[in-house]
């Protein structure tokens, strides 16, 4: 049967390309209306890109902040406890990666610039724009990326600073900041990565919603 996808996101707000890539995969992507949806009938929960956390202490005035709203973050935070507590593979892109930190417990960079002015550009222009990572040895995202350093796109301002209960850090930017994170158990398969797949190129992200979609569908 064909793995049916959950993309956290309703049609009308969800960028194509997310679908496409789980279509292309294999999968059958299902946006999911609201974050109450049901999940009985799905084989594995796409968490994509969205706004930003809401930072605790103050920061410059120059600095701005796409807020998710509460409510929206708090169902979000719902749904994925419930994915997780049903075995599901997950895959967290962006923010989805950020919320799987939240969700664990983790902390943040709730910006870049200000918090480590020392760091290289985290928002690179798009199509083209590309910095370098370093996947840790042994992990389930080397596996599947079959290399030590890998060049990716970015466009964020927030990153994970630890990823919280039972999340390793598998990739690091040159300047050390973290760029995916999964579980700490091999046999599950949630992951998160700070990159943008589904606008990488075409082996890049048949990799990535190739090994998705494979534990989707019960394979190893």
């Amino acid at each position: 049967m064909t793995p049916r996808i959950g993309i956290l996101r309703a049609a009308a707000r969800l960028d194509a390309r997310y679908a496409e890539a789980v279509a292309d995969a294999g999968g059958v992507p299902v946006p999911l209306e609201d974050a109450a949806a049901g999940l009985d009938a799905l084989a594995g929960l796409l968490i994509p890109g969205g706004g930003d956390f809401a930072p605790g202490p103050s920061y410059p005035a120059g600095v701005r902040f796409d807020l998710v709203p509460e409510a929206q973050l708090a169902a979000d935070l719902a749904l994925l406890g419930r994915a997780l507590a049903r075995g599901l593979p997950v895959l967290g892109i962006c923010y989805g990666m950020q919320l799987l930190a939240r969700h664990a417990g983790g902390s943040f960079v709730y910006d870049v610039p200000s918090e480590h002015p020392e760091a290289g550009p985290h928002r690179l222009p798009e199509p083209d724009g590309r910095h370098a990572i370093t996947l840790e040895a042994g992990s389930r995202l080397a596996a599947l990326l079959g290399s030590g350093r890998v060049a990716v796109n970015s466009s964020h301002h927030q990153a994970v600073a630890e990823p919280g209960r039972n999340l390793v850090v598998v990739a690091r930017a040159d300047d050390g900041l973290v760029e995916a994170i999964e579980s700490a158990e091999p046999h599950r398969f949630v992951l998160g990565v700070q990159w943008h797949p589904e606008r990488m190129e075409r082996e890049h992200r048949a990799a990535l919603f190739g090994g998705f979609l494979a534990a989707a569908a019960g394979e190893k």
